[in-house]
C-alpha cells in the first residue's frame, strides 16, 4: 500500500512539474535582464527571453518589427498583468510576415533572441531610445479571459457556496 502511494505521489508531481514549463519555441539560455537594464549596459549580443504588450506592429521587408512595452514573464514565459514595473519599452524583429491584424495592439507577446543594438524612436512616438532583439522566435499568447479587478475571486470555489463577497453574479 504504502509503495503504491509513493508511485502516485512521484506521478503527480511530474505531472504538475511537467505543467510549469515554458513552451517549445520559447526554450534557450537567455541573460536575466530587462529592457531597462540592457539600455544602460549597451551589449548587444546578449540572449535575451522578454515580453510584453503589442504597442505596434509592422512589416519591413522580409520581416516583422514589434514595439512592445516591457513586462516582467511568469515561469510559462507569458508577460505578467500589465503594471510599472520598471521593465522598459523595446522593439523585436521577427523574420518573415505577421499579420498585423493578428499581432494586435495590447496583444501579449514573448520573444526569444538576442539583443541586436539600439532604435530611435518610431515616428509618434516619443521618448529614448530603445533596445532592438533579433527574434529567432516570437510566441503571441491566446487572449486571457477578462477579469474584473474588483472582483478577483469571481469563481465560487464549491457549488453549494451562496451569495457572497465574490460571487461573480451581480
Amino acid at each position: 500500500m504504502k509503495t503504491a502511494l509513493f508511485f502516485l505521489a512521484v506521478a503527480a508531481a511530474g505531472l504538475t512539474g511537467g505543467c510549469a514549463t515554458v513552451p517549445a519555441p520559447l526554450h534557450g539560455d537567455v541573460v536575466d535582464i530587462s529592457p531597462a537594464q540592457a539600455r544602460d549596459v549597451g551589449r548587444p549580443g546578449l540572449p535575451v527571453r522578454w515580453g510584453g504588450r503589442i504597442v505596434s506592429a509592422r512589416a519591413q521587408g522580409d520581416r516583422t518589427c514589434f514595439e512592445l512595452i516591457g513586462s516582467q514573464l511568469s515561469v510559462y514565459g507569458r508577460p505578467k498583468h500589465m503594471y510599472d514595473d520598471g521593465s522598459g519599452r523595446f522593439v523585436a524583429c521577427g523574420p518573415g510576415y505577421y499579420d498585423p491584424a493578428v499581432y494586435l495592439k495590447n496583444r501579449e507577446l514573448t520573444v526569444v533572441g538576442h539583443l541586436d543594438g539600439f532604435e530611435a524612436p518610431w515616428a509618434g512616438s516619443h521618448g529614448y531610445s530603445r533596445p532592438r532583439v533579433a527574434a529567432d522566435s516570437v510566441h503571441l499568447w491566446p487572449e486571457a479571459p477578462h477579469q474584473d479587478p474588483r472582483y478577483p475571486y469571481s469563481k465560487r470555489p464549491w457549488p453549494w457556496a451562496g451569495w457572497g463577497w465574490g460571487d461573480s453574479r451581480y
